[in-house]
């Protein structure tokens, strides 16, 4: 193996410690998170998520600027660091609403601060990362309209839906989806996933009021006449999975011992070396098996608990939005790298994503403070003015 080829994992393993590095300065000048919650070990595991998919993409470069083609990489390796680590937010998401809904039989369940939080989650830094989309797009055209206004508007407007109806080129700039790495194509199963919970919740015998039911039904519906990849949809199952294992305190104790940690990473190697892709049955089946110890309170020998990892994890949201268009400025921007007779040696290359995985955790610790945190603490005030203003009506949002 060429140890500074472009499919080598050696600037995987270098980005990743770097990143780890910077977040422990930043940690030591803005202090450790918030004492870890019940699944902690799930809040330090999304950071290194939000990384794999950032070395994805970074290898996926490589090979743009030499062959003009936005494609997998060939390489297991890359590919499942990002096919992979999508699959594991899915379950992610499955395990901890799943975890509420289970909840929900002792204690009712807010459906309104829940819908509140998922909308105060997403969108704030969604509509950030549309607005340097749509900046970068208006400076490669160089100011001009290339269609006319109401197409453009019509493109525009497909992107802030979450890209749920495509995710179409913008005033005939090809490279629209590459400026933020296409990363949004995950985002409308995270919102069908929300959307359908009214109807998940029935299975454990909690019954949401009319007006969610029908969001569900919506949900579902929607669902069914959209082109999901069902390899998704079963690793929102994977979580509901582990939601409803983690409810034995023996597999809980077995799950914390240093040979679930070995079993957790010969699962993770295991899929990566027999499956070529991360949406092969087989390679999900392993993940969902590692992410079940996961949720069960394995911290991979104490990794996934280090307050460094948890602040990672706080910017995961971030990181997974943001690098694209990162990667997409340094390549183009700054090395011009995409254009042709421009692509740099695999070492070059990888140097430049090295410099950039600090960059990234700086970037996205201040969008996390500045964009995401601020809504999300707005959540309880926002659902306190909705449920005043429905109260009136028994049976409307608030109830």
């Amino acid at each position: 193996m060429d140890l500074l080829g472009p499919v080598s994992p050696l600037p995987a393993v270098a980005a990743l410690l770097l990143a780890f590095a910077t977040a422990a300065l930043l940690q030591r000048r803005v202090g450790a998170p918030p004492a870890p919650g019940r699944f902690a070990s799930i809040d330090g595991l999304r950071g290194y998520l939000a990384l794999g998919v950032f070395l994805h993409h970074g290898c996926i470069w490589y090979f743009y600027q030499h062959s003009g083609e936005w494609k997998l990489p060939p390489s297991r390796l890359y590919t499942h660091l990002g096919h992979s680590s999508v699959a594991l937010f899915f379950m992610i998401t499955g395990f901890l609403f799943f975890s509420k809904l289970i909840a929900a039989r002792q204690r009712p369940l807010d459906w309104l601060q829940l819908v509140v939080s998922r909308v105060l989650r997403l969108v704030p830094l969604y509509l950030f990362v549309m607005l340097l989309l749509f900046t970068t797009v208006a400076v490669l055209s160089g100011g001009e309209l290339h269609e006319p206004a109401r197409t453009v508007t019509k493109q525009a407007l497909r992107w802030l839906g979450f890209t749920m109806y495509g995710n179409p080129p913008i005033n005939q700039i090809e490279v629209t989806k590459i400026v933020v790495a296409g990363v949004t194509w995950s985002l409308p199963y995270e919102w069908f996933f929300y959307g359908a919970l009214p109807l998940l919740a029935l299975t454990v015998g909690v019954l949401p009021r009319w007006p969610y039911l029908l969001l569900g039904l919506v949900s579902v519906t929607a669902l069914l006449n959209w082109p999901a990849q069902p390899v998704y949809l079963w690793a929102f199952a994977g979580g509901i999975a582990a939601a409803a294992g983690c409810r034995s305190a023996r597999l809980c104790r077995w799950a914390a011992s240093r040979l679930a940690s070995v079993l957790i990473l010969a699962c993770l190697a295991a899929a990566v070396t027999l499956f070529p892709l991360g949406t092969d049955y087989g390679a999900l089946a392993l993940m969902a098996l590692a992410f079940v110890l996961i949720a069960c309170g394995n911290s991979l020998f104490g990794l996934l608990l280090h307050p460094v990892s948890r602040l990672l994890g706080e910017s995961a949201y971030s990181i997974y939005l943001l690098h694209g268009f990162l990667l997409f400025s340094l390549f183009h921007f700054v090395l011009g790298a995409d254009q042709p007779g421009a692509a740099l040696p695999a070492a070059v290359h990888w140097g430049w994503v090295l410099a950039l995985a600090p960059v990234l955790v700086l970037v996205s610790h201040a969008s996390y403070r500045f964009i995401e945190a601020p809504a999300m603490r707005a959540t309880p005030a926002v659902t306190a003015a909705l449920r005043r203003r429905f109260q009136k009506s028994p049976d409307r949002l608030a109830a």
